[in-house]
């Protein structure tokens, strides 16, 4: 790999970190209540750098890290431009600098009509899809993507498994996200039982709000466990497998707790943010193990096809 495009990779890898503080951040300025701290936009008390003090520190915290990770999308997106030969990246890079500029406007929007809960949604949705797509990006510029080296293919079944626990994760997050945003966070007032039983009475809408939240969770596991399993048995011909599964497994039980600590502790902001940027990664970890398996099938058929029954190149090249 050249060294213009291990810079583009480090790039890539210091926007995605800043991204995950960005995450943290949003999620300390919703914790706080402190989203109208600074009520006007896109200056903060009709400066660029008012007094950090009280829940200024945390909204302007915020904003001025939005700030640095817009600008390392942009030098992104300008490096790759100038340097990247693969129409993919370029066209991410791009897609990001454009996702940057909605969120922009999103929290702009979010101030100024006063934190309405479908805009403060969109935004956190916003923020996770970027997410996900420099974990896209962070993938496609790593040493071993951009030379091709030759894999062993990953079943087909975990593909799905993977794609499908990156679609449950988004769901979730965006569940998640309304959770926190209609003032349901402590509807139900216990974990792990609800109002001391298993089925509370879905009487409100913050309690069914709530509860649909455990619910997904739940849902989480369910599609998390079995794939992690069977992920774990392929590792050992598919070996970037490992990474990912390894770290889904450490978060998820991380996330599981962070959410029951959300409860235990009455909100406490550090916990709740904590949990918000779980969400986060477990979402960024679902996309590399998905990413790791399609590039398995796509090494399959590019390097395996001459050795192939006619038929059988046609399907792997199908699924590539």
């Amino acid at each position: 790999m050249t060294r213009g495009r291990r810079i583009f990779h480090g790039l890539v890898l210091l926007t995605l970190s800043a991204t995950a503080i960005l995450v943290f951040a949003g999620g300390m300025v919703t914790s706080t209540g402190s989203g109208l701290a600074v009520p006007d936009w896109p200056l903060s008390h009709g400066t660029l750098f008012p007094r950090m003090v009280g829940g200024v520190f945390y909204e302007h915290g915020h904003r001025l890290i939005a700030g640095a990770v817009a600008l390392l999308t942009t030098l992104l997106m300008v490096m790759a431009w100038r340097t990247e030969p693969r129409a993919t990246v370029r066209h991410l890079t791009t897609a990001a600098l454009g996702l940057v500029l909605l969120q922009a406007a999103l929290g702009g929007l979010t101030v100024l009509l006063l934190l309405p809960t479908a805009v403060s949604v969109a935004h956190a949705a916003m923020a996770n899809l970027f997410f996900a797509g420099l974990v896209l990006l962070w993938r496609l510029t790593s040493r071993t993507h951009v030379r091709n080296d030759p894999v062993q293919p990953a079943p087909r079944a975990l593909r799905r498994g993977w794609h499908v626990l990156a679609a449950v994760l988004y769901g979730q997050m965006l569940m998640g996200a309304l959770m926190r945003h209609s003032g349901a966070g402590l509807a139900i007032p216990d974990f792990p039982l609800a109002f001391g039983r298993l089925l509370p009475p879905l009487e409100t809408w913050p309690v069914i709000l709530h509860f649909s939240h455990r619910l997904g969770a739940l849902l989480v596991l369910a599609v998390s466990l079995p794939l992690l399993a069977a992920s774990m048995r392929a590792s050992g011909r598919c070996a970037r497998l490992l990474a990912p599964t390894v770290s889904l497994a450490l978060l998820l039980p991380l996330q599981v707790t962070l959410g029951g600590l959300t409860i235990w502790t009455g909100k406490s902001p550090l916990i709740t943010s904590l949990h918000v940027l779980g969400g986060t990664l477990s979402l960024g970890v679902a996309v590399w193990g998905a990413i790791e398996t399609r590039r398995r099938l796509q090494a399959k058929a590019a390097g395996s096809v001459a050795s192939l029954h006619p038929s059988q190149a046609v399907l792997s090249g199908s699924h590539g």
